[in-house]
């Protein structure tokens, strides 16, 4: 698999998140300065609490000036011309599921090349991939989304777990790569199509 791949896949991904902080902002009416700073807030919170986690700094987009300008692009775009990227929505929610693939991945491997255990990897990867959404909630005083009831962190972990057990295969990890990002992506399209979300674990009470 050619690094270039998971590349644009990252782009994308960062795109789709950085419009998910932007209209997020816009829907609070936060002036443009706030658009910008949960666009960012978005699409890189999860990295760089990992990064810091694992005590690798500087944080990775501080070392990519693509990332920054990508998300600077993505949030000024989706400040002037929101009411025309709201058409694509489908297709921001496909990039923000490859994203969520994608990031999964790219945590559980800087995880892995730390040496640190599978669960740990697994924690890692989920924390990539859904904490800037948790900030950016956070920061709007919302309860963040992976504390609901939709599918969403699940996904990740469903998808590092497999990530781990197809490495015992001896299938090329190019390919256990791409197979754990698709089922990702499977199962957070299919949870949306069809509205699946996790069990209640208590009743409503007065």
């Amino acid at each position: 698999m050619e690094y270039n791949f998971l590349n644009i896949i990252d782009i994308l991904g960062t795109i789709a998140f950085a419009a998910s902080g932007a209209f997020s902002a816009m829907d609070r009416k936060l002036d443009p300065f706030g658009v910008i700073i949960l666009s960012f807030v978005t699409a890189i919170g999860g990295g760089t609490l990992r990064d810091m986690l694992i005590g690798n700094t500087p944080v990775a987009w501080l070392r990519n000036d693509v990332t920054a300008i990508v998300i600077l692009a993505t949030a000024l775009i989706t400040l002037f011309f929101g009411r025309y990227v709201k058409q694509f929505q489908k297709t921001l929610f496909l990039f923000d599921a490859l994203g969520l693939g994608v990031f999964t991945l790219i945590g559980m491997e800087k995880g892995m090349h730390a040496q640190l255990s599978p669960g740990i990897c697994i924690a890692l990867g989920t924390i990539t991939a859904c904490f800037g959404g948790v900030i950016r909630d956070v920061l709007l005083n919302n309860v963040p989304l992976i504390f609901h009831r939709e599918i969403y962190a699940s996904a990740c972990i469903l998808g590092g777990a497999a990530y781990l057990l197809l490495q015992k295969t001896g299938i090329p990890n190019d390919w256990n790569t791409i197979i754990a990002i698709l089922l990702i992506v499977f199962i957070r399209v299919i949870a949306m199509r069809y509205k699946l979300m996790l069990p209640r674990v208590y009743e409503n009470r007065m």
